[in-house]
């Protein structure tokens, strides 16, 4: 990324903020694509956990698209802006996409019949979702590296990550009331209509929260971008993983990234279907899941971040042991709700999901910065980013194919959702063994580099 000096030399809290709210509608995005789209078609609408999953996953599969449009940006205005145009592109792609999913999925629960045409439109849309998510992700972090002083990024970054996790716990409740509960008049605890009304809202909501915190963000600058600029090398995706692959060091922390994402975010498209199969709770209770999780991990993240930075001895490897440590517990809490039926366990089971989510993000990002030698830390990083992105994608499709599976072995819901529980934990427990092979120090040693472990690279990483 070009180092352009930022706009201006001080960014406001309140300006912070203004922009945080870009992120609101990101968390909102995903409540209504992983927690309301994905339950409602497969318990409501019976429909089969594998092409869902497979959809809602492709806007991970497509992430390195990403890069393009941030090197993009980089390189060249439009209209005189650098990252608006990208930004805003992408962000109008997702709110048109969550309002052609909605009058779709509206149409099915209406009863209308699942055409190869309405299956287009359904994956025309996710694919557009995909897309939109890619061009605005990257460049909009590079909004923020633009738009704040070097002493303020840290905060910036804080201020805008904490808004995403809000997203999850306010969109949680806000549809989860938008939804009604069960009742005679509502079986399926909703109606056509307010699930329609919901996602027209939702990307009214959305659009309006994506444009409104980027005005005046970014000054028009008609100046041509300089020749040293437009020629920035670009690394590809075959010397990142060979200069990553022939570190002992780097090979097991790739093996744990990519292990501790898959599982860990394998109960992402199966969770709320899951309560909803086996416990029988409604949509509007179901959507309230990330509200509970997002305010737990929000909690996580700041309460370790805080000690983080008090204790010394509270290193990012201590607390990415810590962090896959209580998700395995977590999955374990999911798996005896499954087979036992025990309705309790599952809201246990989100509380602790949200802790282990907000020490695993600290810690393992701050991992990330730390295994980044200087001088290749672009290379580095954008190769761990890739991993994360393709591992989360992996999972969030597994989990579904692992569900539908076991629905045709056992015949059994409960059976087939404890399966997928207790191979996340199987896997998280490997997970936890690769990363007692990573040793920072003699990585460090051995790349002679020194890091220091810093609030601003562990959130700037987060928001990647």
């Amino acid at each position: 990324m070009s180092q352009q000096q930022p706009q201006e030399a001080n960014l406001s809290v309140g300006r912070n903020m203004k922009i945080g709210l870009f992120h609101l509608g990101s968390g909102m995005a995903d409540v209504v694509t992983t927690g309301i789209w994905n339950r409602i078609m497969i318990t409501d609408l019976g429909f089969s956990a594998t092409p869902i999953g497979l959809l809602v996953s492709l806007r991970y599969f497509l992430a390195p698209l990403g890069v393009w449009a941030g090197r993009m940006s980089d390189q060249r205005t439009i209209g005189g802006y650098r990252r608006l145009f990208w930004i805003w592109l992408g962000r109008a792609m997702m709110a048109v996409s969550i309002l052609a999913l909605g009058l779709s999925t509206t149409y099915l629960a209406r009863g209308g019949e699942a055409s190869l045409g309405t299956w287009a439109i359904i994956s025309l849309s996710l694919l557009l979702f995909s897309l939109g998510n890619a061009f605005s992700g990257s460049t909009f972090l590079a909004l923020i590296y633009d738009r704040s002083a070097p002493s303020q990024r840290g905060r910036a970054v804080g201020i805008v990550w904490t808004f995403l996790l809000l997203g999850f716990t306010v969109g949680g409740i806000l549809f989860g009331v938008m939804l009604p509960s069960r009742d005679a008049a509502h079986p399926q605890g909703f109606s056509p209509e307010t699930l329609q009304n919901l996602f027209v809202f939702g990307a009214l909501a959305m659009g309006f929260l994506w444009t409104f915190s980027l005005v005046g963000e970014e000054r028009r600058n008609t100046h041509l971008i300089s020749s040293q600029e437009q020629r920035e090398p670009s690394t590809s995706l075959r010397a990142d993983l060979k200069l990553a692959w022939s570190n002992r060091q780097t090979r097991f922390f790739f093996w744990y990234l990519a292990l501790s994402m898959m599982f860990a975010f394998s109960q992402d498209l199966i969770l709320e279907p899951f309560a909803g199969e086996v416990f029988k709770m409604d949509a509007a209770h179901t959507t309230r899941f990330a509200g509970y999780w997002g305010s737990t991990a929000i909690l996580g993240t700041i309460v370790f971040l805080w000690l983080g930075r008090r204790y010394k001895r509270l290193t990012n490897t201590i607390m990415s042991y810590l962090g896959v440590a209580v998700l395995i517990l977590t999955f374990g809490i999911f798996a005896l709700s499954s087979l036992a039926e025990i309705r309790p366990l599952v809201t246990i089971g989100l509380i602790t999901l949200g802790i282990g989510l907000g020490i695993w993000n600290v810690g393992t990002l701050g991992m990330m910065m730390e295994m980044s030698p200087f001088g290749r830390a672009g290379t580095f990083l954008g190769f761990w980013t890739l991993v994360v992105t393709f591992a989360r994608g992996i999972g969030v499709s597994g989990g579904g194919i692992i569900r539908d599976v076991g629905v045709a072995l056992t015949g059994d819901p409960k059976m087939a959702y404890g399966l997928a529980f207790v191979l996340a934990g199987v896997g998280l427990a490997v997970a936890y063994w690769t990363l007692r092979q990573v040793n920072v120090q003699a990585f460090q040693a051995e790349q002679g580099m020194v890091v220091e472990s810093t609030t601003e690279a562990v959130l700037a990483g987060a928001m990647d």
